[in-house]
């Protein structure tokens, strides 16, 4: 069983997520890391680091170091995991200084990619170390009964990547893993708004259009934004109003991968899971999966009921902290 000090860890792209079994989730910050290019030193991790992209003087630069799942710099992953680790022990209120700990791997990666997730979770003071494959923490997370002959279907729509599986006793039996997520549909905005009116905007006005007027429903009521970026013509700031129509046109690509993934991970579902699929549905997670007319456009779209976790951002981090109860079947091995 975990002891009150353990912790389970979402290294996710775009959110680093901790649970503790006693506190719940006891951390939910942004993986990014300010750096004084100078000395090398981390200047602010998390929310403090993520207000800083876009607005720092050249000698600071704000960065995320984990790119589509898995780490992109080890030494910036180590130093914002320490930080991390430290202050996710403080809040549950044990000075510890070597926790267990369980963390999330996309279940696409390699053994190179798990064992650098692994080395960097060690280097920043965990004592032992398991891995499991996120989709997998998602069901738990979910509340689904993964450990029974049943067919779970998870949809785990991260920042770097989406990951499709079908979940029954305990293991994975098909999976799909595509590199797109949320930062994929903000790079997208960004485009759009660049080629079709000529304003450069960053990427926290990008995210900010997505979760007000990013819908994946093709019909749904019209809605606008006034949206502020730079001008490439004249050099100045400048207003535009874009529509959610516009929006959904510019992620319509992005958005059809996604499905994509989902119909090639049921067309490798067994014959004898394919009905608990249609009983039970399709279970959303991540913060993608919070886009407007989500569930409803993808229920239209592969014809089975699809719904939204009860806690669709915290999913994979609740099932990495409850997982211990699955060890002997879900832990995933570092090769």
């Amino acid at each position: 069983m975990l002891s009150t000090f353990d912790m389970g860890i979402d290294l996710g792209t775009a959110n680093i997520l901790v649970y503790n079994k006693n506190k719940g989730i006891t951390l939910n910050e942004p993986s990014v890391v300010a750096i004084d290019t100078r000395t090398n030193n981390v200047v602010a991790v998390g929310l403090d680091a993520k207000e800083m992209i876009g607005k720092t003087p050249e000698k600071i630069v704000a960065i995320r170091p984990l790119k589509d799942g898995v780490i992109a710099d080890f030494d910036v992953t180590t130093e914002m995991l320490k930080h991390v680790m430290r202050k996710a022990t403080k809040k549950i209120g044990f000075a510890v200084r070597k926790p267990n700990v369980i963390v999330c791997i996309p279940s696409g990666s390699t053994s190179v990619e798990r064992r650098a997730i692994h080395d960097a979770v060690k280097n920043a003071g965990a004592k032992k170390i398991s891995l499991i494959e996120e989709p997998v923490a998602a069901a738990i997370g979910a509340g689904l009964p993964v450990d029974e002959p049943v067919a779970n279907v998870v949809v785990d729509i991260g920042g770097g990547n989406t990951e499709v599986a079908i979940i029954s006793f305990g293991g994975v039996v098909a999976c799909h893993s595509i590199k797109i997520g949320g930062d994929r549909l903000d790079d997208d905005i960004i485009q759009f708004v660049r080629k079709e009116y000529n304003l450069l905007i960053g990427e926290r006005t990008a995210e900010k259009i997505k979760m007000e007027i990013g819908y994946a429903l093709i019909d749904h009521e019209e809605l606008f934004l006034d949206v502020r970026g730079r001008d490439l013509v004249s050099g100045l700031p400048k207003t535009i109003n874009l529509s959610s129509y516009e929006i959904r046109n510019a992620l319509k690509e992005a958005l059809q991968h996604i499905l994509e993934a989902i119909r090639a991970t049921l067309e490798d579902c067994p014959a004898e899971l394919s009905g608990d699929i249609v009983d039970r549905g399709v279970i959303l997670t991540g913060g993608g999966s919070l886009m407007n007319g989500m569930e409803e456009w993808l229920s239209k779209e592969i014809f089975v009921p699809v719904q939204l976790a009860p806690n669709p951002l915290e999913s994979v981090a609740i099932g990495a902290g409850k997982s211990l109860a699955y060890v002997s079947k879900i832990l995933a091995e570092v090769k």
